[in-house]
């Protein structure tokens, strides 16, 4: 298969600014309306209902609805490791630099990617499992130990649930912000759902970022030995 045409589709919906904006807007799962994915890319709704037919038609978006609204999110995770595969490949070669807005700080402390934490959160999590051989990182996929699945199943997650997920089971892919891996498929996005379960984190209004909690402060540090900075944890400001 002749692959250089694919590549060019895709990579010219993508590369576009305003579609680049939208597709970045959704990173973190949720599902947004077509006015709230214009006023994020600074479009007239026109333009953003052309621009949302076509990453929907080339499967890039899906949409679902309810009543008369429509919501679009990214239609995969395959979707979501494309994007995430630019941003690495972008970042890669430029110096590293401390953010200086508010906003930028907490989405790289603790921010959704998806289904998954992402940020120093979620490396600092990586970490630990890696650490204490619960997961074995692997060239396209990590495993599972069977002292991680014990590790797991203590926490509340049961990982023979996972498995019959169409997806990958457990990958450790690159932060963009933290330049180190965290933890992402099934497994990845089942230890953020127990974590949101547990009242751990929260999510921020109008952001991909979230926030940990009083409770989630003391249970990452009795649980993972994770520490929170002062500014990160127990938030209230912006939700």
């Amino acid at each position: 298969m002749i692959t250089g045409p694919l590549i060019a589709e895709i990579a010219a919906l993508v590369g576009e600014p305003a579609r680049a904006t939208m597709l970045s807007a959704l990173l973190d799962g949720r599902a947004l309306t077509a006015s709230e994915l214009a006023r994020a890319a600074r479009v007239t709704p026109q333009t953003a209902s052309t621009h949302l037919a076509k990453l929907t038609e080339t499967g890039l978006l899906s949409v679902i609805r309810e009543g008369r609204h429509r919501y679009f999110r990214l239609a995969s995770p395959k979707v979501v490791e494309m994007l995430d595969g630019i941003v690495a490949v972008a970042l890669e070669n430029r110096p590293r630099y401390r953010p200086l807005s508010r906003q930028a700080r907490e989405l790289g402390e603790a921010r959704i990617c998806y289904d998954h934490l992402a940020g120093r959160l979620s490396v600092d999590l990586a970490d630990f499992f890696t650490a204490h051989e619960y997961i074995v990182p692997g060239e396209e996929a990590a495993e599972i130990t069977p002292a991680g699945t014990r590790f797991l199943a203590e926490f509340g997650i049961d990982v023979s649930t996972l498995g019959s997920t169409r997806r990958h089971f457990c990958r450790l892919c690159l932060d963009w912000t933290e330049r180190r891996p965290h933890i992402a498929g099934a497994v990845g996005a089942a230890l953020t759902k127990r974590c949101f379960d547990l009242g751990w984190i929260e999510r921020m209004k109008h952001s991909g970022a979230v926030i940990v909690t009083a409770s989630g402060e003391r249970g990452f540090l009795e649980t993972f030995g994770i520490g929170m900075p002062a500014e990160a944890g127990n938030g209230t400001e912006g939700r």
